[in-house]
């Protein structure tokens, strides 16, 4: 979905183990299931890594597909929903940010057409879509899918307002919005850029963006078992998934979010075969032009990402081409490696930094090509929440400790100006204002504006962590406040006697 610039301030612990359950398109575990040789990744040895990893990490789920070319080399589902059915190679799940690979192709499509302009602005095909900025008007079709519009989360925080219903509405809820930056001229990542491009694709075609997009890529390619959506309510099991904290995979619902153009397409492991084979062009269904479009990075300031995917490089060093997605509940890695001609897509029930697991899989499929060996590699909150729980035990044994000294504390002080009891206090504000900015501060880390309700979801040990030190630190202060309070009232009444 993003750059992950949290990463590197995370990581979690799970002690269940989840069962594999391998779709019709997987071959059977097999002995020797290993890379045969740098290159080279069979069904057996991306099987047995997955299985691997799910013991190992106690992913409960998960869907994996990995192709060559035109051939399929593995399709499978492992594990279970957070409803308990077990995942197969057929089993729908919501790809996240990927979606917006497949918003792009569909625009493509109809410029393929001649019924877009990409360099013309939306406004010309999408009359309704205006902000609180005159420079929003030279937007263009092409600056929406670059991710280039000057539209950010900063000027238009989107996952900390209601929820619309559809693409209609959502692009009128950016009426008010002013801009974070003069179009085309930076590379701000903001998934309204894509709810406007699939409201724009809607009204030049006349249909429902979700026909649309079917017509225009999903059934040219064969893929009858994916789809997109409005909200996450429309998910399968309505988004609902996992988080993990203290060595434990927590299921959770989740919160009610607009996702279609975005983030709202629901697919399977055998669908994204057919499309990973389609990005590298081997499928020969979708103009090679058009592919090469949406994959080029659009240079902007330096950007990397192109319409729906971003150019970097493998651990081994070889050009790659990728787009992640978060959920709250899950995440979702596609990677293709045009050297060698792979393609990798993983989806995973297990949600945010709490749970990166498509992405430590992507990455560990892509070392197996490459033939480095498996460095056994987990999400990292599996080891920092035990130091995170240590420290938020730490926070409420202090708490509780200046609780009980409170009154020492009062005494000691008695006779002492009110400014010099406050300015010790003072202190004691820095772990309330890092609480009640957490959100902010995570929001700097993942280039997302949130909720502190939505951090139990990305990282649940850290915000424990935080909000054990708040509440210690404001038991402390009220508790000195009322000591002394008390103190000098009992030294002004034994005055007076």
């Amino acid at each position: 979905m993003r750059t992950r610039r949290i990463a590197a301030v995370a990581g979690l612990l799970s002690t269940l183990t989840g069962t594999a359950v391998v779709g019709t398109a997987a071959a059977s575990t097999a002995a020797g299931a290993v890379a045969e040789r740098p290159g080279e990744v069979t069904s057996a040895a991306t099987d047995r890594y997955v299985r691997s990893y799910m013991r190992r990490t106690g992913l409960p789920g998960a869907m994996v597909t990995v192709v060559r070319g035109d051939r399929v080399v593995y399709a499978a589902g492992h594990g279970h929903t957070a409803g308990g059915e077990a995942i197969t190679a057929d089993t729908p799940m919501p790809l996240a940010s990927i979606s917006k690979s497949f918003t792009a192709l569909a625009v493509l499509r109809l410029a393929d057409e001649g019924r877009i302009d990409l360099d013309a602005p939306a406004r010309r095909y999408l009359p309704d879509f205006t902000m609180a900025d005159p420079r929003a008007g030279a937007i263009t079709v092409r600056q929406l899918l670059q991710q280039t519009s000057g539209m950010s989360d900063r000027t238009f925080p989107e996952l900390t307002l209601p929820a619309p219903d559809d693409l209609e509405n959502a692009v009128a809820m950016l009426r008010n919005a002013p801009l974070a930056a003069t179009p085309g001229t930076r590379m701000i990542y903001h998934n309204p850029n894509y709810a406007v491009a699939a409201r724009l694709a809607e009204v030049v075609s006349g249909k429902p963006f979700a026909d649309c997009l079917a017509a225009t890529v999903l059934t040219p390619l064969g893929m009858t078992s994916t789809r997109t959506v409005n909200t996450t309510e429309e998910f399968p099991g309505a988004g609902a998934g996992y988080v993990r904290a203290y060595g434990r995979l927590i299921g959770r619902a989740h919160p009610k979010w607009f996702v279609n153009g975005s983030f709202g397409v629901v697919s399977t492991a055998n669908d994204m075969a057919r499309w990973l084979i389609a990005q590298d062009g081997a499928g020969h269904v979708l103009p090679p032009g058009t592919v090469r479009t949406a994959q080029a990075p659009s240079g902007v300031g330096g950007s990397t990402y192109g319409m729906g995917w971003s150019a970097g490089r493998t651990g081994g060093g070889a050009p790659m081409l990728r787009h992640t997605g978060w959920l709250l509940t899950h995440n979702s890695a596609q990677t293709i490696l045009p050297a060698s001609g792979y393609g990798i897509a993983v989806v995973t029930n297990t949600g945010m930094v709490s749970g990166d697991d498509a992405l430590i899989i992507s990455d560990g499929v892509t070392g197996m090509i490459e033939g480095r060996p498996d460095t056994d590699a987990a999400p990292f909150t599996m080891s920092a929440d035990y130091w995170l729980a240590g420290l938020s035990l730490l926070n409420l044994a202090l708490g509780a400790a200046g609780v009980l000294r409170s009154g020492g504390w009062a005494r000691r002080r008695t006779g002492r100006p009110a400014w010099r009891l406050a300015a010790r206090l003072v202190p004691y504000a820095l772990p309330l204002a890092l609480y009640l900015g957490l959100a902010d501060l995570a929001g700097l880390l993942l280039n997302r504006v949130g909720t502190l309700d939505q951090l139990t979801y990305v990282w649940p040990a850290l915000y424990v962590w935080a909000a054990t030190g708040a509440l210690a630190a404001v038991a402390v202060v009220a508790a000195r406040l009322t000591r002394t309070v008390l103190t000098r009232t009992v030294l002004a009444r034994r005055a007076l006697r």
